[in-house]
């Protein structure tokens, strides 16, 4: 089970998971979620464990998965994607079993997080309220149409990233989004004038998305 922090846990009908980016921990999105102000939503914002990051020269930090490199073609971690995706997935069923409709839980990620967001929430067996998906890209792309759960075809999918982001490309990001309009996901698309972070006008759109998908 994953280390994380909760907040807003009383009265709440409706949960986010929030997957911090690499190096970060969950304690990164806390101030961005009481920016937010919704207290019908709780925030799971678990950490990620420690392990040695290959495009760092295995120096060990909070990372979802391992990296090797940030191209196109870079190879990518599927074991740790997929070691990840089931400790996720163990996360929103324990949110399932307090009493928390399936379709009330949307999983949030910025950058390494968003990926593990995509990669879990497009492959999950129940129906989820959607993905908020932060300067990041969707990971083993080629295994979507084959590893897609129907149940989550057609749930939104938010996307964002900063025009000026020189860690993932927003040519990355555009092609991941092309993907999974392809596969048949409706994709809600912004850019900002912003390297790899978030921004003020984001947050806001972010709050409206949230109590679109997920209203009090």
């Amino acid at each position: 089970m994953l280390e994380n922090i909760t907040l807003n846990t009383k009265d709440s009908t409706a949960t986010v998971i929030w997957m911090h980016g690499l190096g970060a921990d969950g304690h990164d999105f806390k101030p961005v979620v009481q920016m937010l102000n919704l207290p019908h939503i709780k925030f799971i914002l678990p950490h990620a464990p420690y392990r040695p990051v290959s495009l760092n020269n295995g120096y060990e930090m909070r990372a979802w998965y391992d990296i090797f490199g940030l191209e196109t073609d870079s190879p990518q971690d599927e074991a740790g994607i997929k070691k990840m995706q089931g400790l996720i997935n163990t996360l929103i069923e324990s949110e399932i079993s307090t009493g928390i409709s399936s379709d009330r839980i949307l999983l949030a990620g910025f950058s390494q997080g968003g990926a593990i967001a995509l990669h879990t929430a497009t492959r999950f067996s129940q129906p989820l309220a959607g993905i908020l998906a932060l300067s990041t890209y969707l990971p083993l792309k080629s295994k979507l149409s084959s590893e897609q759960h129907p149940v989550n075809q057609h749930m939104p999918i938010w996307m964002a990233h900063g025009r000026f982001d020189n860690v993932i490309a927003l040519s990355t990001a555009q092609s991941s989004r092309e993907v999974l309009e392809d596969a048949g996901y409706p994709v809600e698309w912004h850019e900002y004038d912003m390297p790899h972070s978030v921004c003020e006008q984001e947050i806001d759109d972010i709050r409206n998305f949230l109590l679109r998908v997920l209203p009090a």
